[in-house]
């Protein structure tokens, strides 16, 4: 019988192929472009396996999460394989270490951490209550006020929610400083599911906080659309919401004069950055652009762009 032909080689993914081609035009950027197709490439690896969740519950009772500004996942909806788990936990660290973003010590205790199932399972579990508040713990969102009382000579806003990074995670006191870190990635592939379901079948256009409403994670990018509206994008899960555009995320000031706004000399990317909590978020301008945006390319692309916000004083 005839030798078969080869097989054509399977096509890059389009995320991979652009951050090679990031690390080509900026070769300053190398190290961060090389973890993170390391990161994506793993994460695709485990999110192919992970089934869609059937993610059932009652009318009212989304209703009233939505109503309380708490995220709809909870976490018995999270297609979640132990067994997959703890590997993905594992080779996170793993890759973190290799590019130096984990001290050697720390990068020990996770190993020795992701190895105990009985301790990582329960862990697991009181980390993502804690900093979801689905449950209703950390009351997220339930009294948002746009403005607040003065104090000297600046209206200082209210916070729509505690800020996650100000939350108590429900971690061991002698927890490593990275696992909050290690958890949310590793997590990723298994929460996007997740985030898919909710996006595709519930109604969010009455969402209007700071925080996912999947699961109550921060955003750690956004996108300017055709139309000019904002969407965040969930640094855990990857969900997207509209959001106002010169309104801060993280402690809700609509004052415009109060947020300072730059981009990119080629007007791809912007930074919106809040004069009261002095927090910034970057964002990709879709309009006009040949592409979607890529959160793995565009927030390695603007690390330019954070150097220059924590120069002004900003943080992120």
């Amino acid at each position: 019988m005839p030798d078969r032909p080869p097989r054509a080689p399977r096509a890059e993914p389009r995320e991979i192929a652009e951050l090679r081609q990031l690390r080509d035009a900026q070769p300053e950027l190398a190290s961060g472009v090389d973890m993170q197709i390391a990161l994506v490439d793993m994460q695709r690896r485990v999110q192919s396996r992970v089934p869609l969740p059937w993610i059932h519950a009652d009318a009212e009772w989304l209703r009233a999460q939505q109503a309380a500004g708490r995220p709809l996942v909870r976490f018995s909806d999270i297609p979640l394989d132990w067994t997959d788990f703890r590997l993905t936990f594992r080779q996170t660290a793993d890759i973190l270490r290799r590019f130096d973003a984990l001290e050697p010590g720390e990068h020990e205790k996770l190993l020795a951490l992701g190895r105990d199932g009985n301790a990582l399972q329960p862990l697991v579990e009181r980390w993502y209550v804690a900093t979801s508040g689905v449950e209703g713990v950390a009351a997220v969102g339930a009294d948002k006020s746009p403005r607040g009382t003065e104090v000297g000579p600046v209206a200082k806003p209210v916070p729509d929610h505690q800020s996650v990074r100000e939350r108590a995670r429900g971690l061991p006191d002698n927890s490593p400083a990275s696992l909050d870190q290690v958890l949310a990635l590793a997590l990723r592939p298994f929460l996007a599911r997740c985030a898919e379901v909710i996006m595709q079948r519930t109604d969010l256009a009455g969402w209007h906080h700071g925080h996912c409403p999947c699961c109550g994670w921060e955003p750690d990018f956004a996108v300017i659309t055709p139309s000019a509206d904002r969407r965040l994008i969930c640094g855990r899960c990857a969900a997207q919401w509209s959001f106002g555009t010169h309104t801060c995320p993280f402690c809700s000031n609509d004052d415009r004069t109060l947020i300072t706004s730059f981009a990119t000399r080629d007007g791809r990317y912007r930074v919106y950055a809040c004069d009261v909590c002095r927090r910034y978020l970057k964002a990709y301008d879709g309009r006009g652009a040949t592409r979607p945006v890529m959160v793995s390319v565009d927030s390695i692309a603007t690390l330019p762009l954070d150097a220059a916000a924590i120069q002004k004083g900003y943080v992120g």
